[in-house]
């Protein structure tokens, strides 16, 4: 292990000591708050102090900046957020930027005490993935009272992190809520998994990035749409990943990521 290795090292595990510490903190206040009043101002306000302080403990810690652009891409009033999902970043890095923002989760967060209720209490919706189609029926109740709520839905199509560059599989969930809710769709691309990987034991430096893209209007085909959709995030994560590596990454490169580098070049280079 080389010393600038070593010394991210101790910066992650700090970080996850602040991190993690402070979460079991909040999510014990907020948890009771959601208890005794349910929905609250006051718990739409630390669930953003949650995220903005861990984007303050990632840059200070760790060294990660953040960057989000194109907010004004999102329509007012209820709509879809789809996000492409390669970290806990993209929590921290899209909650500040979305008016009332309600997360898709899977059941077994929402199932912890005082985390789960916390959840709730800021309009987070529950998905039981080992369900599979099954769970969608209640998701989609649950999503269209949130936005008869004047929630922004948030979604992550491919239901799990994915490494960067890792073919996409975008599932059918984000479809079903499309055809059935019948409001925009936001198509969000990022580039965080750089910086803090799924899985990985370290989070390197660099600027983890977020772009919102122009809606997608309702009323589409549901082929149209998926196809509009992917196409949206894919060709967007793959820039931002490429102009990351322009700007110098400051990490080793594994072999997979180096090989799907490498083939995305090759393909920009083909149509080019």
């Amino acid at each position: 292990m080389s010393i600038r290795t070593a010394i991210q090292a101790l910066r992650t595990a700090l970080f996850y000591v602040v991190f993690l510490g402070q979460t079991v903190v909040l999510a014990l206040i907020l948890g009771t708050i959601a208890v005794i009043a349910g929905r609250t101002r006051a718990g739409t306000a630390i669930a953003r102090f949650w995220c903005a302080s861990n984007l303050v403990y990632l840059r200070t810690i760790v060294g990660v900046k953040t960057e989000v652009e194109g907010a004004e891409n999102i329509p007012p009033g209820g709509c879809i957020i789809a996000s492409k999902h390669q970290s806990d970043w993209d929590i921290f890095g899209l909650f500040p930027h979305i008016t009332r923002p309600a997360f898709i989760a899977k059941k077994e967060l929402m199932r912890i005490p005082f985390f789960g209720w916390a959840a709730r209490s800021i309009d987070c919706i529950e998905v039981d993935r080992q369900r599979g189609a099954e769970s969608i029926p209640l998701m989609l109740q649950d999503s269209r009272a949130a936005i008869e709520r004047g929630c922004q839905i948030v979604i992550y199509p491919e239901g799990t992190r994915k490494a960067p560059l890792a073919p996409p599989d975008y599932r059918q969930g984000i479809v079903r809520m499309y055809t059935q809710l019948n409001v925009p769709v936001v198509p969000v691309a990022l580039n965080s998994g750089l910086y803090w990987g799924r899985n990985s034991l370290l989070i390197w430096p660099g600027t983890a990035k977020a772009r919102f893209l122009a809606p997608i209007e309702p009323g589409l085909s549901p082929d149209v749409f998926m196809e509009r959709l992917r196409s949206a995030i894919e060709a967007e994560t793959n820039r931002l990943i490429l102009e990351a590596e322009a700007e110098g990454l400051n990490r080793p490169l594994d072999g997979q990521l180096k090989q799907r580098l490498a083939a995305l070049h090759n393909a920009k280079n083909t149509t080019s």
